[in-house]
């Protein structure tokens, strides 16, 4: 009982009705369109939890990325989108796992549920974008080679993770909008390959669900930076000095 309290008490009402809504909408996909890959289910489930984790910038949410990556790995490989299998198992798996440690290491004022919300100069931008690119043109070459499913969207997907696990690594609120991007890259693929089976409608539904966290894990960083940037700036203002006293001694 006690836990529960915990839980509601951290979780905003608004937070805990966008989970439900996800478990729900992911729920009701599998029982309509699937009912045999209980794979499918818990890796949507782990995923939306995740999310919802990350989103208050707590670093329980990449433990569960990492989990997530490895069984969204395994499905992706059965429909021979090994894009999607070598990106999060190749990828976003081991840079969830840099980013749950830089987000251990930089907790906001001691606080570990909490990471400190970074920010990264010009230079690092030019690194990022470029690094983006040689990634990009590196695996459309591979998914080329390996006569991947759906080989475009494939390769924009990759795109949009890298830059996502390269700003959640930064700790940078826009690594949510990066994931948002991913998402609806994802649920163009997983509709096309629920045209072959339909089953893959509820990883398509599980996305749609993601794509609405990340818009919501966007808007609460920048709530969390703007917060953290206020709180910074009262603690440097130095303290007034105290009235002196006007009687005479």
């Amino acid at each position: 009982m006690a836990k529960r309290k915990r839980i509601s008490n951290y979780f905003s009402n608004r937070e805990i009705a966008l989970w439900g809504a996800s478990v729900l909408l992911i729920v009701l996909s599998f029982r309509l369109f699937d009912r045999e890959n209980y794979l499918t289910l818990t890796a949507s489930l782990i995923g939306v939890t995740a999310l919802i984790f990350c989103a208050k910038g707590n670093p329980f949410g990449q433990l569960l990325m990492v989990l997530f990556s490895l069984i969204y790995g395994v499905i992706a490989f059965t429909f021979a989108y090994y894009g999607e299998m070598i990106t999060y198992v190749g990828m976003t798996l081991p840079m969830s796992v840099f980013a749950l440690i830089s987000w251990l290491k930089n907790p906001y004022n001691g606080n570990r549920a909490e990471v400190r919300v970074n920010r990264i100069q010009t230079a690092e931008h030019i690194f990022m974008w470029a690094a983006t690119a040689l990634v990009t043109a590196g695996f459309y070459y591979i998914l080329g080679a390996l006569q991947t499913s759906n080989m475009i969207p494939g390769t924009v997907s990759v795109t949009t993770s890298f830059l996502a696990v390269y700003l959640s690594f930064r700790r940078r609120a826009y690594f949510a909008l990066a994931y948002a991007a991913n998402d609806l890259v994802l649920i163009v693929l997983w509709v096309l390959a629920s045209m072959v089976d339909v089953r893959y409608i509820s990883v398509a539904a599980c996305f749609a669900a993601f794509f609405v966290n990340d818009l919501y894990g966007f808007s609460n960083w920048k709530k969390m930076e703007r917060n953290q940037a206020r709180q910074t700036r009262a603690a440097c203002q130095p303290a007034e000095e105290p009235e002196k006293s006007k009687d005479p001694v």
